[in-house]
């Protein structure tokens, strides 16, 4: 299914993703490159949120960037297949071999301000990161390994840990959202 007939389906959790949702069509339906770090006002992004198998943690990443511990993913980079960006980029930032999807639906869809940065001695300028997030899991027990040109560390936490890890006010938003959502589903207790 190609991803303007992903969002077209996507039944919004919350007021905030009905507003993600429109922005996230009109932003389809408006720009050619909406795949490509080429379009510098925003691009779709795909992100992890990866369960031990017990449903009790979390992986989080240091992101080196942001100085804070977050959620792993990354750009599409021309790849459509969202759920197959997720779990690449899952595996690439925490070392895991083994993440298989929970599900192939969408878990959340949020539009992520950027602020301006340096990276890979180039600056990047402020932007939007519109996220459709997916839930993975993994095996506790696999070992996990930093990326060093991303981030600076790579740990399993207790899930309600994982707000109080993040320093950034917006994502620390999306992933209590995230956990109220794991647990509607039930997905998590």
């Amino acid at each position: 299914m190609n991803i303007l007939k992903q969002i077209e389906n996507y039944k919004p959790y919350n007021s905030q993703e009905e507003k993600d949702k429109e922005v996230f069509l009109r932003y389809l339906k408006t720009f050619d490159n909406y795949l490509s770090r080429e379009n510098e006002y925003g691009h779709i992004c795909s992100s992890a949120f990866v369960l031990n198998k017990e449903r009790t943690k979390i992986v989080m990443i240091y992101h080196n960037i942001y100085k804070s511990w977050g959620w792993m993913g990354g750009h599409a980079d021309g790849d459509s297949d969202l759920l197959h960006v997720a779990v690449k980029e899952a595996k690439e930032e925490s070392g895991l071999m083994n993440v298989k999807p929970i599900s192939d639906d969408i878990l959340t869809l949020d539009t992520i301000p950027v602020i301006g940065h340096i990276k890979k001695g180039k600056y990047v300028p402020a932007h939007v990161h519109l996220s459709v997030a997916y839930l993975l899991e993994a095996d506790e027990t696999e070992k996990l390994s930093i990326k060093e040109d991303e981030n600076s560390g790579v740990r399993w936490v207790p899930i309600g840990d994982m707000v109080g890890l993040s320093v950034e006010p917006s994502l620390q938003y999306v992933y209590d959202k995230a956990i109220k959502k794991m647990r509607d589903l039930k997905y998590i207790k």
